[in-house]
């Protein structure tokens, strides 16, 4: 195995030379850094973490938090988080953190407080006051995706907005019979998306001057619970919806499930549209309103870089919201008359 010696033996500098030229830090000419860099790419030396972290006072370790991992939109996200991140040359810790207030101390006592992160991604996870003060004293950058955060800059899209779309679609092709399938109200994730999606639902009724009656139903936030509220709601064919507004396209899966296994035809008797963009929405012809989870987290990983780059305010905590797209297939279409 080739050492720094070896490279900087081929290239004719010293060593101090050959690790400011690999690492890019020092006055090294660019000629020099070319020789190097070309002497190190024909022995095959690739400079230790540990080597560089010395060099640079950086572990090029960026750390996500968040509340789940096997759940399709986070392991999204955190898939767009890690190929962005092996783009840069960065490592990627992940930390699953549960309800469990001693857990969340340990985390930001020691794991990220005292071990080599250099920056913090939030995944739809508030964090207090007092846990952004203690990374922000230590020069630790944070980003939060999913909602805002005093003090940091965050970005998410409109659930209110995106669940009022996702209605007025339906209300657009006729529909004036519409439930929102959504999840448990007393279960809420941080941000409140459980809420606000009902909220965005109930607005777009209103607007259009359609009754709330037998409007919701709550279950588990996936495609489970999108089954076992489907067949509460399409059951009776007397109150029987024509559409069906799911809070999530793991819901709508559950519901379209549901709807075949009760005999309905989508979209000649049901009308049902998603929220995510999951790879499952385009297989079974679901329409959704499609958020690009993974490039959510490709920009939070260039938000991060940027503030280790230099453009870091501490008082900033603007907020961006995310474009979201309407993407109609075949699971909508008029009500039969």
């Amino acid at each position: 195995m080739s050492t720094l010696a070896d490279v900087a033996q081929q290239a004719g500098v010293s060593k101090s030379t050959a690790s400011r030229a690999l690492s890019g830090r020092g006055s090294v000419s660019l000629r020099t850094q070319e020789r190097v860099a070309a002497a190190a790419k024909d022995l095959g030396f690739v400079p230790s973490s540990a080597a560089k972290s010395l060099a640079t006072g950086r572990s090029r370790n960026i750390a996500v938090v968040t509340p789940f991992i096997n759940r399709w939109f986070y392991a999204e996200v955190i898939d767009g988080v890690e190929s962005a991140l092996i783009g840069a040359g960065y490592d990627l810790t992940l930390y699953r953190l549960t309800d469990d207030k001693d857990q969340r101390k340990a985390l930001f006592d020691y794991f990220l407080v005292r071990k080599g992160v250099d920056a913090v991604i939030a995944l739809t996870l508030f964090i207090s006051d007092d846990e952004v003060r203690r990374l922000r004293k230590l020069g630790k950058p944070i980003v939060g995706i999913g909602g805002r955060i005093p003090g940091v800059p965050t970005f998410s899209i409109d659930d209110i907005g995106t669940a009022r779309r996702a209605t007025e679609h339906l209300i657009d092709l006729g529909h004036t019979t519409l439930t929102h399938i959504g999840g448990d109200q007393e279960k809420q994730l941080d941000f409140e998306v459980h809420s606000n999606r009902l909220i965005g639902f109930r607005q777009a009724l209103a607007n259009a001057g359609i009754s709330h009656a037998n409007d919701f139903y709550a279950d588990d936030f996936g495609i489970s619970g999108g089954y076992r509220s489907a067949l509460k709601a399409l059951r009776d064919s007397t109150t029987r919806p024509t559409g069906i507004v799911a809070g999530s396209d793991e819901i709508a899966v559950g519901v379209m499930t549901a709807a075949r296994e009760l005999g309905i035809r989508i979209p000649e008797e049901l009308s049902v549209i998603g929220i995510d963009g999951h790879p499952l929405a385009e297989t079974l012809g679901l329409t959704t309103m499609n958020q690009h989870p993974s490039r959510q987290g490709s920009l939070a990983v260039s938000q991060a870089l940027a503030q280790l780059g230099g453009a870091w305010d501490e008082a900033d905590d603007s907020h961006l919201e995310l474009t979201v797209d309407l993407k109609v297939r075949t699971s909508t279409a008029p009500p039969q008359v």
